[in-house]
């Protein structure tokens, strides 16, 4: 449905409007609109900040959490336009630019995810009162800034075989790891190079928080509030982790929490800490279904035409089903060197292993049956099952779980300093007295 996928985008985006606009001098500027901030060589509008801030609020109504008080939403909706901005700014100095195909293919995903054409879901978003041009503008600088996360963030960061072995050893390691934790976090930021003053500052915020919910205060009302983490308007809602995706710094101190309890002030080089478990659900074992599979291969070349190789395919599966040896078959007429000597086998495949005209086809058959010839990149197949089976693979995929996982906390530890830096070294100019 629209209205849910409305939700899952608000979610994601907050809504926000950045228009490109040319560098003006200040003069200028103040004849065309009023100004919320200057950013480096760049402004935002009054507009655009009230366009975000009717957004904002339109997020919380979906999601039935409360406002704060508007001077504290003002607040955390410019900085999160101003951070927006920095970074849009960078992707552009980098020559980071979505291009209408990729933009466009996007918007096509979207809309067939929701069962529309992009024709229908432009008509339903201007009917809900999301003008198009708008919602499409807000997909590319989404997109814009996931590309610069990825250049900038993910792309610097590894995680080694003894990283995986260390959190498999380590106290979260030894709960089932698919265990999920449900978890909120309050953040109050301290700058980078933070002078003693400031510190201390934080530190009196963060145990005056912890005083009011020791009293009973509402954590969600208390984020939305109170906190600089980047989900504060969701009400601190870090939603469901397993034990490998929570912050290495509150690993340990989620898994002593009970469902409802929260913890003391976490000390950290972005601020101090608040962390709530929220709920926790249990895991279960994994398995997969594996397919013991062989095939031939036929590579078209300048001598073998695509439709030859199709033909000579045919022919062999032919052969095949009036009893010819598949396993002999494949020895003699297999291009593929690495498997034609062990008559094509290509043993117990786990689902996703080989390229999707390949897998497709390999699923649709049954043990014994042998394939049309299929194309792929790498030439025309013919496919024989031999089995198929239930194998629980659980050690080898919580490793596989763990190795993105670990990735994960790691990239969203660096990206969150990352944002602190990038904020503290830009030029950013409050003008809300010009209203």
């Amino acid at each position: 449905m629209l209205k849910s996928h409305k939700h899952a985008f608000l979610l994601l985006m907050n809504i926000v409007l950045l228009a490109s606009l040319p560098t003006l001098s200040s003069a200028r500027i103040n004849n065309i609109d009023g100004i919320e901030a200057i950013v480096n060589d760049d402004i935002i509008t009054r507009t655009e900040f009230q366009r975000e801030l009717d957004a904002v609020r339109q997020q919380q109504q979906l999601q039935n959490l409360p406002l704060p008080p508007l001077d504290v939403l003002n607040v955390k909706v410019l900085e999160h336009l101003i951070l927006k901005r920095i970074q849009i700014q960078l992707a552009s100095s980098n020559g980071i630019i979505v291009d209408d195909v990729l933009l466009n293919d996007t918007l096509q995903s979207i809309a067939q995810k929701n069962s529309m054409t992009l024709e229908q879901f432009h008509d339903r978003l201007e009917q809900d009162g999301i003008a198009f041009s708008y919602f499409r503008e807000n997909m590319r600088d989404e997109l814009t800034l996931s590309q610069l996360r990825q250049r900038f963030v993910d792309s610097r960061i590894t995680v080694t075989e003894q990283e995986i072995d260390d959190f498999i050893s380590s106290q979260a390691g030894q709960a089932n790891a698919d265990n999920e934790y449900h978890i909120g976090h309050i953040l109050v930021a301290v700058p980078e190079a933070a002078t003693p003053q400031q510190i201390q500052h934080a530190k009196q915020s963060i145990n005056s928080i912890l005083e009011k919910l020791q009293n009973g205060a509402d954590f969600t009302q208390l984020a939305i509030e109170a906190s600089d983490g980047q989900q504060a308007l969701k009400g601190g809602d870090l939603g469901w982790r397993t034990a490998s995706e929570i912050p290495s710094l509150f690993t340990n101190i989620v898994l002593d929490l009970k469902a409802g309890e929260f913890s003391g002030p976490i000390r950290s080089p972005s601020g101090f800490h608040i962390i709530k478990l929220l709920d926790q659900r249990g895991g279960s074992r994994h398995t997969t279904t594996q397919t013991l599979t062989r095939h031939i291969l036929i590579i078209p070349d300048a001598l073998v035409s695509d439709d030859d190789a199709r033909q000579q395919l045919l022919s062999l599966r032919q052969l095949a089903e009036s009893g010819a040896d598949f396993a002999e078959l494949a020895r003699d007429y297999s291009n593929d060197k690495g498997t034609a000597s062990k008559g094509g086998d290509l043993g117990w495949v786990n689902p996703g292993t080989m390229v999707n005209e390949f897998e497709q086809a390999m699923q649709l058959l049954q043990p014994g049956q042998i394939s049309k010839p299929i194309k792929s990149r790498f030439g025309w197949h013919l496919i024989q099952v031999l089995d198929r089976r239930e194998q629980d693979d659980t050690d080898e995929f919580n490793r596989n779980q763990i190795r993105q996982q670990v990735f994960q906390r790691k990239v969203e530890d660096a990206y969150e300093i990352w944002l602190q830096r990038l904020r503290s070294e830009a030029y950013v100019e409050f003008r809300q007295d010009s209203r």
